[in-house]
C-alpha cells in the first residue's frame, strides 16, 4: 500500500490547536456547507509561533514551532522563509505577512489535492470496499497506535458522514479534509 504525502506542517499545527470538532448539527451544517474558517486557524498558529507575544514572528520563532512538530527547519529555511515574506523590511512577519505565506502554501493545483486526498483515503480502506468503514477506521487507527474500538469508530465516521449510511465516502472524506 503506497503511503500517502505528508501533511503540511501549517495542517498539522491547525490540527494540534484547533478545538476538537463537535458533533452537534450546526457543525454537521457548517461542514455540509463546505465552509471553513481559515483565517482562525491561521490566527491561531500566528499566536502559538508568535512565542513571545509581540505580533510578529522571528525566524527564530519559526523555527522553534517547526521543532514542536517534529519538522526540521535549518537556521537558513527559516530566514529565507522569513525574508521572503517580510513586506515590510523589519525582519519579522507581522500577521498579514504570515497568512500571506501560508496561502502561497496552497500553490498546488486543485487535482494535485485531489490526488492526495485519494491516497491518504486509500489507506483507511479496507481491501475491496469503496468507503471508509468502523471496522477500516479502527485497523488504520490500530496501525497508526491509537486502539479505538469499532463503538469508537461509529461516532468518529458519524460526525462527518452527510448522508447517514454509516460509512465516509471519498467526498465526506474530503469535506472531513479541509
Amino acid at each position: 500500500m503506497k503511503n500517502a504525502q505528508p501533511q503540511s506542517s501549517f495542517m498539522k499545527l491547525c490540527r494540534k490547536l484547533s478545538p476538537e470538532r463537535k458533533d452537534s448539527a450546526a457543525e454537521r451544517q457548517h461542514i455540509k456547507n463546505g465552509e471553513h474558517d481559515k483565517n482562525r486557524d491561521i490566527e491561531a498558529v500566528f499566536a502559538y509561533m508568535d512565542a513571545n507575544k509581540d505580533g510578529r514572528i522571528s525566524a527564530n520563532e519559526l523555527q522553534k514551532s517547526f521543532m514542536t512538530l517534529g519538522e526540521q527547519l535549518s537556521d537558513e529555511e527559516a530566514e529565507t522563509a522569513v525574508r521572503l515574506s517580510d513586506t515590510d523590511g523589519d525582519g519579522m512577519l507581522d500577521f498579514e505577512e504570515f497568512a500571506q505565506l501560508i496561502k502561497g502554501d496552497d500553490k498546488c493545483s486543485e487535482e494535485e489535492k485531489k490526488m492526495e486526498l485519494k491516497e491518504a483515503f486509500k489507506m483507511y480502506i479496507a481491501e475491496g470496499e469503496e468507503c471508509i468503514t468502523p471496522r477500516s477506521l479502527k485497523m488504520m487507527l490500530k496501525k497508526l497506535g491509537e486502539s479505538r474500538t469499532t463503538d469508537d469508530c461509529r461516532v468518529m465516521i458519524r460526525a462527518f458522514d452527510l448522508n447517514d449510511d454509516g460509512v465516509l465516502s471519498f467526498d465526506e472524506f474530503a469535506l472531513m479534509m479541509r
